[in-house]
């Protein structure tokens, strides 16, 4: 029942916001019967979800034609409904930065008994919004304005001192000889990530397949899932199950993931870790 007070409020604080142009929280908290708490709740978690600009006070709508560089496209969300899909309750995941990763985390709201470690401020930040606020560890460490990240020895060593049901990373581009790859280049932490979960989840675009950075982050062995959209090449899909990877292709419809497409290659996919 909460939940679905906070989707109604919140559809109707938009919808308020596009009518008007703009709306205070005083405004909002009156109109919708609640306190400003929970509507500054509300103005924060919707603008993280780049639904809305947070103004002294207040709120305003997205300008237009800011639209498509605030929001995560449809393409990310559909990933991001496809990676959530891999969390049963009770998980204990690590998440590493990236808008890819991000996407996931509104849908992880219905998950109970989850344990989430991110090194990332905006994975943070959007976890902090869920009603279900599951636990959250941070890495700590060497603070990346760049990628608004932590990274470094530091957050290694404080990741070496847990273990993770799964890890979810992604990435810049997609070597098909190599694995994938990233523009960043601390690497280190992403890799010290997929040695301590029992599982490592790549999210990434099709369209980052063939992109050769020069950076690699993590080897096909390192990998068990590759969670991708379904613009994906069917040989390229081919050549995946034959290093061993489980595929997951996200039918993008309008920002609504209409199908699955699993290609496994049998036990094969699952690579035993320790």
């Amino acid at each position: 029942m909460s939940k679905r007070n906070t989707q109604h409020r919140r559809h109707g604080i938009l919808s308020l916001l596009n009518e008007s142009g703009e709306a205070s929280v005083e405004q909002l908290a009156r109109q919708f019967g609640t306190s400003e708490v929970t509507i500054r709740k509300d103005l924060t978690a919707m603008e993280n979800h780049g639904l809305l600009l947070r103004r002294h006070g207040g709120a305003v709508p997205v300008p237009r034609e800011l639209v498509s560089e605030e929001s995560p496209s449809e393409v990310k969300k559909a990933i991001g409904r496809a990676g959530a899909t891999l969390i049963p309750d009770h998980h204990r995941i690590v998440i590493d930065y990236g808008r890819t990763t991000a996407a996931m985390i509104p849908e992880l709201e219905r998950k109970r008994g989850l344990v989430v470690m991110t090194n990332s401020l905006q994975v943070a930040n959007a976890l902090r919004e869920l009603e279900n606020e599951p636990p959250l560890l941070m890495t700590g460490g060497t603070w990346d304005p760049h990628f608004e990240a932590f990274q470094g020895q530091v957050a290694e060593q404080v990741l070496r001192g847990y273990d993770f049901d799964r890890a979810f990373i992604g990435a810049d581009g997609i070597d098909l000889q190599r694995g994938t790859c990233t523009f960043n280049e601390q690497i280190g932490l992403s890799r010290v990530m997929a040695e301590v979960a029992r599982e490592v989840v790549v999210l990434a675009e099709s369209s980052k397949v063939g992109k050769r950075i020069p950076n690699l982050e993590l080897s096909w062995e390192q990998v068990d899932i590759l969670v991708t959209d379904d613009g994906l090449d069917d040989s390229v899909g081919q050549k995946l199950e034959q290093l061993g990877i489980q595929l997951i292709c996200a039918s993008v419809d309008r920002g609504n993931i209409t199908q699955f497409e699993f290609e496994m290659s049998g036990e094969a996919s699952r690579l035993v870790r320790k």
